[in-house]
């Protein structure tokens, strides 16, 4: 065993202490009293910080919880988004998580437990409900903020319909930024420069502004080269890069114990390459890449540009009253505009391979704005009974539109515009109950109505199908029940049973599809697990078991004949699966963690059947029928892995100033159907990436240095593919090496 000098065992205590703390601070209540609990609680240098979450709208142990949930800490994100990786590289850093985008960094698509949804129109809606700040953000293009000076990411797995926002079947990913404090002025600011000039600069500071008022400020600053070259136009250096920056301010408001205010201001810039996609990249037959396939070429023969911009505000207000507790939340997220504009067929008349047409199209925003209240009561009882009740509203009119060009010119050869107004109101109420000391009991209720108008507001040079507008409405009541059993004080299990609701979906129409509704989707689900603190907390570990049934599951069929998106709906799918996570101190100086998934999901419905790849340029593995479609009863749902495994491990050499450390991350996903049907060529392989990062770390924490490296096996898979036309895809991010900087105050 490596002996500890004073000054490591100093940091360990003090920053496995500070994050205990930075993940239980409430906006109101006493700051003193929650930091002097947390210093009490303070683990020794090679114990396990206690984790603290949010998953049922309260502080608690993530151990006594009884939902299948993980939480990243502020130190891994730091790891995983040095080399300026968008929210993407969440993916597979936590069990039954994946994260997907056609459209780069702008049109995140979130699954869990394999279920999700692919479609790319700019009014798709997600099962998996991402809320940052405690405000949902519906919209596709809101999911990619960036991940900037957060204290804690949170990820809900299965039916979260009773206690958050809309639309949440399949789970939630939960972030909370750094909050403003009274105590002092503090802050960080770090620098990283990595292959291909890849620069990420962030930072933040807290300001008190008086003994009531505090103000944190943070931002960000992202940059990247082009470094693709386009071997049409013969200019090096021409696609796949970006620029972007995003700024937070936030204003606390505390005069006593009893009330505080904090005010959420928030903005977002994003500039560069769309999605560069390689015509033909596929072998045929196989889903292998082509021989001398190269990622730093594209033979483009069209435009190539992305740009966003969206901003937001929020106000958090809480009442601690003698017995309850009062909370109203007040969001607002605009999209200001977006536009994304790509050659889709990935290369040109002379190639690569044969590329039977040429297809040049955008899609953007013009504007969308989306207002959300909550009002919230929570009650204080020192009994065994708790309950929490209350109101939620959810307000949005998106307008976008959809482009195509002459391949030939680059003009424009027509424009549909529609527009979506979306309005929802939900009541809901959750108590939990404890039997004894050992036997917790929750149970909770919610009724939903949600209401869609859709509209074609412009089409310009299209000939559509009727219909070209749509209105849909419909309610639900969910609910769910679960118990937590204390075996002892280190170990719990749990089960849960909880249903969840997903309002109907609306897509665009076109020259060769009307406009599609999508029925309301349910899902029940059923699940069971234990946590438990291990070895006098110097180890910790979670597992689940969970099945499900989705009915009327809304499907999005993209690609086959042309290059349009249309919903239908599925009888039923069914999923199951485990989810592992274990961490723990093999000594003082080496903590190592261990996660992973199963996850099976089967599209039960014998009479669906969809369109098609062209059966000379690709491999259709479904039986068809005799319309010449695919069957894809018994198929799995796309961007669904059967299995993901994580690990990482961080070893520390103490130094008599300071801590030398070696951290290592990995992880591991099974092949992928990127469509409902299955071929060859859009299986995606299995998928390894590493990363590496050594680093020294100085004067009790205030400073430290690192080189990193991300993607270090130079790892490349196609991660997604267009198939109208010919085998194109896409594929995941390069090998970068770089350096870091960061320092507090």
């Amino acid at each position: 065993m490596i002996k500890m000098s004073k000054m490591h065992k100093r940091l360990c205590a003090k920053s496995a202490a500070m994050l205990a703390l930075s993940a239980a601070l409430p906006i109101g209540s006493a700051y003193a009293d929650e930091a002097a609990a947390a210093a009490d609680t303070a683990p020794a240098a090679s114990q396990l910080e206690t984790v603290t979450v949010t998953a049922q709208r309260r502080k608690e142990n993530i151990r006594d919880v009884p939902v299948s949930v993980s939480s990243l800490t502020p130190q891994k994100l730091d790891v995983i988004v040095s080399g300026g990786q968008d929210i993407r590289m969440l993916a597979g850093k936590v069990p039954s998580l994946n994260v997907e985008s056609s459209n780069g960094r702008t049109f995140p698509r979130f699954y869990i437990r394999g279920y999700g949804n692919t479609d790319f129109n700019i009014f798709a809606s997600q099962p998996v409900s991402l809320i940052y700040d405690d405000v949902v953000q519906e919209n596709p293009i809101l999911k990619g903020y960036p991940i900037f000076d957060v204290a804690n990411v949170e990820v809900l797995r299965g039916p979260q319909g009773t206690l958050f926002g809309r639309n949440t079947p399949a789970g939630v990913v939960k972030f909370e930024s750094a909050k403003p404090n009274l105590d002092k002025v503090e802050g960080y600011y770090s620098g990283s420069i990595a292959t291909h000039n890849t620069v990420n600069v962030e930072g933040a500071v807290n300001v008190p502004l008086s003994k009531e008022w505090a103000m944190r400020v943070s931002t960000l600053r992202q940059h990247r080269d082009d470094y693709v070259d386009n071997t049409f136009t013969g200019q090096k250096d021409a696609l796949d890069g970006y620029n972007e920056h995003a700024e937070r301010v936030q204003v606390l408001y505390a005069p006593n114990t009893t009330f505080n205010a904090l005010f959420n201001v928030h903005q977002r810039s994003t500039a560069g390459s769309a999605r560069v996609f390689y015509a033909n990249m596929i072998k045929q037959g196989t889903n292998d890449i082509v021989d001398g396939f190269d990622p730093n070429k594209s033979n483009t023969n069209a435009p190539n540009f992305q740009h966003l911009q969206t901003n937001g505000a929020s106000a958090r207000l809480s009442w601690d009253l003698d017995g309850v507790k009062l909370y109203s939340i007040t969001g607002f997220e605009r999209v200001g505009s977006y536009l994304s504009h790509g050659d889709i067929d990935g290369g040109a008349p002379n190639g690569p391979g044969v590329i039977p047409f040429q297809v040049e199209t955008a899609g953007g925003i013009t504007s969308v704005k989306q207002y959300s209240q909550e009002f919230r009561a929570e009650s204080k009882n020192a009994g065994p009974m708790n309950w929490q009740a209350g109101v939620y509203y959810f307000n949005e009119d998106a307008n976008g539109f959809s482009d195509t060009f002459d391949t030939t010119t680059h003009v424009l050869a027509s424009h549909l515009a529609s527009r979506q107004k979306n309005s929802a109101w939900a009541t809901f109420a959750s108590a939990n109950y404890a039997v004894n000391d050992a036997f917790m009991v929750r149970a909770g209720i919610r009724y939903t109505k949600d209401k869609k108008d859709f509209d074609t507001v412009q089409a310009d040079r299209v000939v559509q199908v009727n219909p070209t507008s749509a209105d849909v409405s419909k309610s639900k009541v969910n609910w769910d029940l679960s118990g937590t059993y204390k075996y002892t004080k280190d170990v719990s299990f749990y089960g849960r049973v909880a249903t969840g609701f997903r309002a109907p979906s609306i897509a665009p129409a076109s020259t060769s599809v009307p406009v599609t509704v999508a029925d309301a989707e349910t899902i029940t689900s059923y699940e069971a697990g234990v946590k438990a603190d291990l070895f006098d907390r110097r180890a910790r570990v979670a597992f689940s078991v969970y099945d499900y049934q989705v009915k009327n599951q809304q499907l999005t069929v993209v690609g086959g004949t042309s290059n349009v998106t249309r919903l239908i709906n599925a009888a039923k799918t069914n999923g199951r699966g485990a989810e592992l996570e274990l961490e723990g101190f093999v000594t003082p100086s080496l903590k190592l963690s261990l996660g992973g998934s199963y996850n099976f999901t089967e599209i039960k419905d014998p009479s669906l059947s969809i369109a098609t790849c062209n059966p000379l340029r690709c491999t259709v593995t479904d039986p068809k029928n005799a319309a010449g479609n695919a069957i894809i009863d018994g198929n799995p749902l796309p961007q669904a892995p059967k299995w993901t495994v994580m690990a990482n491990g961080r070893y520390s050499i103490p130094m008599e100033n300071g801590e030398f450390y070696v951290y290592s991350d990995w992880t591991y996903r099974s092949d992928i159907n990127f469509f409902l049907y299955e071929a060859k060529e859009f299986t995606g392989k299995a998928m390894v990436e590493g990363g590496l990062r050594v680093g020294y770390i100085w004067n009790d924490g205030k400073y430290e240095v690192a080189a990193f490296g991300r993607n270090i096996t130079d790892t490349k898979r196609i991660t997604g593919a267009i198939d109208f036309n010919n085998r194109t895809g896409f594929i995941n991010e390069p090998r970068q090496f770089g350096v870091q900087f960061k320092g507090n105050f």
